[in-house]
């Protein structure tokens, strides 16, 4: 019996790039990856996936597209699989997402999305796998940023299976400080404030509410005045003097820096929240500013 031959991957028709797409588009660290290509396949890989990062916030599906282009050409490149991985999540491929993330780290090394891993076994109703998965981390290789999206990706997980109050020991976190905004805070305090409310303790859910809103309403007000934020102190004299929560693990240093990290820009809020003087796994292909950064000053009161 003659069996009909069928292709090993599905056939796919790549999308068109503007003409005004270079790569130089593409993030310098990312286009670095490409190295090991053929320089015209570089070239069509790096404007592939500099669509991806255009796209992927107003045209997921398209950025998709331009995503599995890229893999196609440079399969062994980590952030081909990155980007594939992130646009898969976008378009709720949440199987696909999960076998390319973890590609990916196979590939790199890197366990920087170890927080999408855990939301995509949720996404895919395994929210115990998830926590398996986020317990496999080496924490003292991510960033401040990706711990706080790991502590509050495992704290859904806790949610998803009805253990509210480790729900809220997950984002007991150093970050979780009232006194300083970083990129990450608002994010966190509200995610804080939603288990403290679930929990019934509705006063301390109010306080946490504030400081985020607060905290967002300095991020934007020096967002607006610098390009290059990544940490604001804060000033809150009408809260009560409440303790943050004792932390388990400290902070490390910048994922792209390492342990050294770069002098973030600072600023006073005040109570008003005015200013005195932000995986996902392609947010690298744009920015070349490392995150974490230095802790900052004492503000003075």
């Amino acid at each position: 019996m003659q069996h009909e031959l069928r292709p090993v991957r599905a056939e796919h028709d790549d999308p068109e790039i503007p003409d005004y797409i270079e790569a130089k588009d593409l993030n310098p660290g990312a286009r670095n990856e490409l190295k090991t290509l053929q320089a015209e396949t570089a070239e069509l890989v790096a404007r592939h996936l500099a669509m991806v990062a255009d796209l992927i916030d107003d045209d997921p599906e398209l950025a998709h597209l331009h995503a599995i282009s890229a893999s196609r050409r440079a399969g062994r490149i980590p952030v081909a699989r990155e980007a594939l991985a992130a646009t898969a999540y976008r378009i709720g491929d949440y199987a696909l997402a999960l076998r390319e993330l973890r590609t990916h780290r196979r590939l790199s090394g890197d366990q920087g999305n170890i927080a999408l891993m855990v939301e995509a076994e949720r996404a895919l109703g395994r929210p115990q796998k998830g926590l398996e998965t986020g317990l496999e981390a080496d924490t003292t290789k991510l960033n401040a940023t990706q711990r706080v999206q790991l502590a509050i990706a495992m704290s859904g997980a806790r949610l998803d299976l009805g253990q509210t109050q480790q729900a809220l020991f997950e984002l007991e976190v150093p970050e979780l400080d009232p006194n300083r905004a970083f990129a990450y805070s608002p994010e966190l305090f509200a995610a804080y404030a939603a288990v403290l409310e679930d929990l019934g303790r509705d006063a301390e859910a109010a306080d946490w509410r504030e400081r985020a809103e607060r905290a967002e309403s300095a991020l934007n007000a020096q967002s607006a005045a610098s390009d290059q934020l990544e940490v604001i102190e804060v000033i809150e004299q009408d809260l009560a003097p409440e303790q943050a929560p004792a932390p388990e693990w400290a902070e490390a240093g910048a994922s792209e820096a390492g342990a050294s990290e770069a002098g973030p820009s600072e600023a006073e809020v005040s109570e008003s929240g005015s200013s005195g003087g932000e995986p996902d796994g392609v947010a690298a292909l744009h920015d070349e500013a490392a995150e974490g950064g230095e802790p900052p000053t004492e503000a003075a009161e």
